[in-house]
């Protein structure tokens, strides 16, 4: 089972996405399996998290949605902190809908997911095609990402926002790639927001990326110290990729995912391996030979100074949720990525407890490794 095997062996075996190989290498240099559920609502606060984090995960899980003033800008931003602190954006829009709407729901609106979230996930209640739906919508808003430039050419002095801050670039891409890029040939009327003192000129051009592969030589092994940044420099930028991330199992009390519908998403996913990633789930789901697929782990908390985890893993919010600890979900079930929400929002000081969970979910997988080792 590949749940025994270092995340960088991992990354190297037959058919694995590529980005859960891009994802397991950043894991294995970061020596990070924290994911953060960036569960706020304002821009400020999402980009402030991302700052204060960012060093110590290696998926930020965001809820678009909730942000009441997201918008380009805040785009713009989230994207250059990703790539500055080296994580991935993980957008947790739950699709679950007709292929057309999720389709559209994936590409279109203020939130423009497919544009900037290296994964999403989804229900498979509506059936398997929602995958194929999700998937063809992805490689469109790729297939333009990966041929279009937007160059603005400034004609005097750049608009102030009513922020007090300079006009920005939209996000590094033209309009098709902006708009509806789910195959129905319509593209949404695209402003620019800016005052008559700009000119926008847009330039399409051809390029050279290949979007399916991942071959990069990342010298960073498990248990060895190495040059961190030289690690990372080596590993490069990730793959212009998206993967999907089906909801198999769930952390509340009396949820419906249990069964033969955790069956079915694995079963699905097994169909659709090269853009289904992983799962959210309770548990590591790799059970057949050739499985490796990532799994998400929400509802994980660590106990205060001078609480027992035994204790911990009995408690919840009064609204359902259940907690467990990372030596719980990473060592006894085989989960790959704690998702952590309000054990570290709530935190005074967000970063030494983003370290603190960092540390200890590297340690309880580093220990099921060696246990599986021995075995």
């Amino acid at each position: 089972m590949s749940q025994s095997f270092p995340f960088f062996v991992r990354a190297e075996l037959p058919g694995t996405h590529p980005l859960t190989t891009y994802l397991l290498h950043l894991i294995t240099i970061k020596r990070s399996n924290l994911c953060v559920s960036a569960d706020v609502s304002t821009s400020s606060a999402l980009l402030k998290l991302a700052e204060e984090v960012g060093d110590s995960i290696c998926v930020l899980k965001t809820h678009a949605d909730i942000v009441d003033d997201f918008s380009e800008k805040t785009i713009k931003r989230l994207v250059e902190v990703s790539r500055r602190k080296r994580f991935l954006l993980f957008e947790d829009r739950k699709f679950g809908d007709i292929g057309s709407t999720v389709q559209s729901q994936y590409t279109r609106g203020p939130l423009r997911i497919c544009s900037w979230a290296h994964l999403t996930n989804a229900h498979i209640f509506p059936g398997p095609a929602i995958i194929t739906a999700l998937a063809s919508a992805a490689a469109s808003t790729l297939a333009s990402l990966n041929r279009c430039v937007s160059t603005e050419i400034y004609a005097g002095t750049p608009r102030v926002s009513s922020d007090g801050e300079e006009g920005e670039d939209r996000e590094g891409a033209c309009e098709d790639c902006l708009g509806d890029n789910n195959g129905d040939g319509k593209r949404p009327e695209v402003h620019s927001g800016r005052k008559g003192s700009v000119v926008t000129a847009t330039t399409t051009i051809s390029q050279t990326v290949e979007t399916a592969t991942l071959s990069r030589s990342v010298s960073a092994g498990e248990g060895e110290d190495g040059d961190r940044e030289e690690a990372l420099e080596a590993l490069g930028e990730p793959p212009l990729a998206r993967g999907l991330l089906l909801l198999a199992e769930m952390s509340s009390e009396g949820n419906l995912m249990t069964g033969e519908y955790t069956r079915k998403c694995v079963q699905a996913a097994r169909e659709h391996a090269d853009f289904v990633a992983g799962f959210i789930s309770q548990r590591s789901l790799n059970e057949m030979k050739g499985d490796n697929f990532l799994s998400f782990t929400p509802g994980v908390s660590l106990p205060p100074e001078g609480e027992t985890e035994e204790e911990k893993g009995k408690k919840g919010d009064g609204l359902g949720q259940q907690y467990r600890t990372p030596k719980m979900v990473v060592g006894r079930e085989g989960c790959d990525i704690i998702i952590v929400g309000r054990g570290i929002l709530g935190a005074t000081d967000r970063a030494k407890e983003a370290e603190r969970y960092r540390r200890e979910a590297w340690r309880t997988y580093q220990d099921r490794i060696k246990t599986g080792r021995r075995r």
